[in-house]
C-alpha cells in the first residue's frame, strides 16, 4: 500500500490524509465508542498527529467525556459534523485517533486488534487470525518493533 492516504466529512469540506502507515489499528468494543460511534465497534488508526497532514478546512474540537474520566477532544467538521480523529487525554494530542470510515478507501486499514471485547455485541463474530483481548492490552505484545520506536520518539520529544 501507498501513502499518503486521503480522508475526509461527508461534505468534503475538510479534507486530511495520512503521511504514513499508522502506529496500530484499534477495533474498539467498549460501550463508550458504541454509543460515540452510534455502531458495534469503533475503528480507529493511530498516528503521529504530525503524519496527519489537514488538506483543507479546519476543525471544529468537541470535548467529551470518556470511560477513563480524562475526556477526548473529537475534530468535527464545522458544516456536516461529522467526527473524523480525535485525541484521548491519556496519549495526549501528540498522537491522533484516525476514524478510518472516514478515510476514501478503509479498507485499507483493518484492524491489528480487537479490544474490549467482553462488552462486544453478542452477534458480532470476530474474525479468526486477528487479535482479541477482552480490556486493553500491553502494546509490547502486539506492535511492531517499528511502531514502538515511532512512539517512543515522540513521547521522547518535550
Amino acid at each position: 500500500m501507498s501513502y499518503p492516504l486521503a480522508g475526509g466529512c461527508d461534505c468534503r469540506q475538510l479534507r486530511y490524509q495520512l503521511e504514513s502507515a499508522p502506529l496500530f489499528v484499534h477495533c474498539c468494543h467498549c460501550r463508550w465508542c458504541q454509543r460515540e460511534s452510534g455502531a458495534s465497534f469503533a475503528l480507529n488508526a493511530m498516528i503521529e498527529t504530525e503524519r496527519l497532514s489537514l488538506v483543507s478546512g479546519e476543525p471544529d474540537w468537541v470535548d467529551t467525556p470518556s470511560a477513563s474520566g480524562k475526556g477526548q477532544r473529537i475534530a468535527r467538521c464545522p458544516c456536516c459534523r461529522l467526527a473524523l480523529w480525535s485525541h484521548y487525554a491519556g496519549a495526549g494530542p501528540r498522537f491522533s485517533f484516525v476514524r478510518v470510515g472516514t478515510l476514501d478507501e478503509p479498507d485499507h486499514l483493518p484492524p491489528d486488534i480487537h479490544i474490549f471485547t467482553a462488552s462486544k455485541q453478542p452477534w458480532v463474530v470476530l474474525p479468526p487470525g486477528v487479535p482479541a483481548v477482552a480490556e486493553y492490552y500491553d502494546r509490547k505484545a502486539y506492535w511492531s518493533a517499528e511502531s514502538l520506536a515511532r512512539r517512543e520518539a515522540v513521547l521522547a520529544r518535550p
